[in-house]
């Protein structure tokens, strides 16, 4: 068991908690009532009832899942709590929806025997392939608790290391195989930070030099198992297209009719309705009478 790491009855609860919950908002189902529902549901030997039942009371008072997490640092990893923030906030591409499945897929992993070379690449994947921000993400995961000291350590070094070199190259440089390579050479080569990655990982990421970071990721994912971060979903746009354009045909239509009735000389404002701007101000028949002096 991984000090400061949830017991894995815990985990398993987590994902299943994360799975139903993002499966009935799909429903459109409120959320305050479904964290309510799945606070009876959940496993009562454990603490995270009581975690959804203090979600429901944030959601009922705030709206907002993600600062639930970060009020319960004992529960939410601050990973957790950082990618229910960002799928919250409407400048990221993230939806929530996607958000729960990273987390369950993240339980699921952590509950089935973590590698912490597999967790570190999936948090960092979530961060690239969802443009959550580099500098709020390594921090959350310099802190996560399934982390030792050195790979806390690393966590924040490639914080400071991710925009002037390549990822690939920080992870080369981290691995067993970069330690083999320098030692045909020298002999004697003690690296001044221990590695953290194996060979393999060190062989694919000196492959990868040059490439999109994705295929690096995708690459330990089909050779080494490694968990694979959801693909975001695209908007559909489709709907809200169809009502803007219903609502450009509705004003074609009566600007037509009103040039008809303009031609055939029998104008009346009155008969195409208030205009927009001033659908709010009352009528002169509702204006209370002017007094006379």
């Amino acid at each position: 068991m991984i000090p400061g790491l949830l017991e894995r009855d815990e985990l398993i609860e987590q994902a299943y908690f994360f799975r139903t919950f993002r499966e009935r908002l799909e429903a459109n189902l409120a959320a305050q009532d479904v964290l309510l529902l799945l606070a009876e549901e959940l496993l009562s030997t454990t603490r995270l009832p009581l975690a959804v039942q203090y979600l429901a009371t944030e959601m009922k008072h705030s709206g907002s899942l993600g600062r639930g997490f970060a009020r319960l640092p004992h529960y939410f990893t601050p990973f957790q709590s950082f990618v229910a923030v960002q799928a919250e906030d409407d400048k990221r591409k993230m939806t929530l929806s996607t958000a729960l499945l990273v987390l369950e897929r993240e339980a699921e992993y952590k509950a089935g025997g973590v590698s912490p070379a597999g967790l570190f690449m999936y948090m960092i994947e979530t961060i690239t392939r969802n443009r959550l921000g580099y500098e709020d993400g390594l921090t959350a995961m310099a802190n996560e608790p399934a982390f030792n000291a050195d790979w806390r350590l690393n966590a924040s070094m490639v914080r400071k290391q991710i925009g002037m070199a390549e990822f690939a190259e920080l992870v080369y440089l981290r691995s067993e195989w970069y330690v083999a390579d320098r030692r045909r050479s020298d002999p004697e080569y003690v690296p001044p930070v221990p590695a953290l990655f194996g060979e393999k990982e060190g062989k694919i990421a000196a492959a990868s030099l040059g490439r999109d970071p994705l295929f690096l990721f995708a690459a330990l994912q089909r050779q080494l198992g490694y968990p694979e971060v959801p693909k975001p979903k695209p908007r559909d746009d489709r709907e809200t297209l169809v009502q803007q354009l219903q609502v450009k045909i509705r004003e074609m239509d009566i600007r037509l009719r009103m040039l008809e009735a303009e031609a055939r000389g029998t104008f009346d404002p009155l008969q195409f309705g208030k205009p927009e701007m001033f659908r709010d101000l009352p009528d002169d028949t509702d204006l209370p009478p002017v007094p006379t002096p």
